[in-house]
């Protein structure tokens, strides 16, 4: 059996309503999918390379038909999200007045894939860290994919590796050679570090006792990994890489997956 899980990042619930609302089938459409990314990588005889891909994009959306209309006004919590994420980009820092107005200025003059990104992550990642019930279920899939697969490594992007730093950390049973995050927003101040659970310490948070080896990558112009390294921010990151994907596509699963940072990392669990 492949010895790698996936545990995917924001904007993926398309897969769920293309399966017919059926989370088990958009797993797997998005597993030969994350193959077909790796394979880039990895090169050589097409495989699978995933066991599985830990699918909770229905736990943390509410479910449209594909027809409804996309844009719908920013929620409070995602408001409160982009605003601390836009401090961290180092925008906006001197505006006053109603959150709302902050958030509809910097939607409005941001260069169009920030602004296109924004409205993406932010509502996702304010539902994940302002609903406790959604971001317990969110955390459950992951540890039962892991728990059941049992891993020997973890590659884990986006908004995917809060959830499964989270998941490893509340279960302490679990265990993984290597985590690999990807485009990791995990040491974005103001809007995600200071909310983990565990909550960190002394401006610190530290690597799940289960996992044997973290290994960071992050495209330096990734705006939704801020800061791109971790190694400030948490103790027990064992290797850092920066890569330089896509001035355009800065961070997608397929362009992680693809780059040639992360086959030395995986190739010893493919063998």
């Amino acid at each position: 059996m492949t010895a790698i899980v996936g545990v995917h990042g924001i904007g993926k619930l398309r897969y769920y309503l293309e399966a017919g609302n059926d989370a088990a089938r958009a797993a797997e459409a998005m597993r030969v999918k994350w193959d077909r990314y790796l394979h880039t990588a990895i090169g050589g005889e097409t495989r699978p390379y995933f066991a599985e891909i830990a699918y909770f994009a229905h736990l943390i959306n509410d479910p449209r038909p594909p027809e409804a209309p996309e844009a719908e006004p920013l929620s409070a919590p995602a408001q409160m999200v982009l605003a601390g994420w836009a401090k961290e980009l180092g925008v906006g820092e001197h505006l006053t007045g109603a959150l709302k107005a902050f958030a509809g200025w910097l939607l409005n003059r941001l260069d169009g894939r920030a602004a296109a990104f924004a409205k993406l992550f932010c509502p996702e990642v304010a539902v994940y860290l302002t609903d406790a019930a959604r971001r317990e279920k969110a955390r459950q899939v992951v540890a039962e994919v892991i728990r059941r697969r049992r891993p020997r490594a973890v590659v884990a992007h986006s908004l995917g590796s809060v959830v499964a730093y989270e998941a490893l950390w509340a279960n302490p049973d679990l265990e993984t050679d290597l985590l690999i995050t990807l485009g990791s927003p995990l040491g974005m101040r103001n809007v995600i570090f200071e909310r983990l659970l565990p909550a960190p310490v002394g401006g610190r948070g530290e690597k799940p006792p289960g996992v044997g080896r973290w290994v960071n990558i992050a495209d330096k112009d990734d705006i939704a990994a801020i800061p791109p390294e971790l190694c400030d921010s948490f103790a027990g990151v064992d290797e850092e890489r920066l890569v330089n994907l896509d001035w355009l596509d800065f961070h997608t699963a397929g362009k992680y997956l693809g780059c040639e940072a992360i086959g030395p990392y995986l190739r010893p669990y493919l063998a």
